[in-house]
């Protein structure tokens, strides 16, 4: 589960049967340029975030355990620093439709 495969069958499916829905590439393995994706910067830019913490925010508030992997020290600190703030409404829709419903891979989970 990432941002732009989002999974949403699964995780309505973890949610009914008392599953913990978990994400262990939140970011997408950084590929299809997530982190310069314009509409996260934007969302960013409004709270004072940068992209990774909007989409590890955005992922939390969805009721995901983000899973981000990261070796370097300021890295793990920018991971952590996503409770000072909520997404509103409207930014939380904007990014349930990023959703291009594709695995990183081609395939379909």
């Amino acid at each position: 589960m990432h941002l732009l495969h989002q999974q949403k069958a699964l995780h309505a499916f973890t949610k009914e049967n008392q599953i913990q829905f978990e994400s262990w590439a939140p970011f997408g393995e950084g590929k299809r340029d997530i982190f310069t994706n314009p509409p996260v910067k934007a969302i960013g830019d409004k709270y004072g975030k940068t992209v990774a913490q909007v989409i590890l925010r955005f992922i939390t508030q969805e009721g995901v355990v983000a899973i981000p992997k990261s070796i370097h020290p300021e890295q793990m600190a920018e991971n952590f620093a996503i409770f000072d703030f909520e997404l509103s409404p409207q930014d939380i829709e904007t990014l349930r439709q990023m959703d291009e419903e594709k695995g990183l891979f081609g395939w379909n989970v």
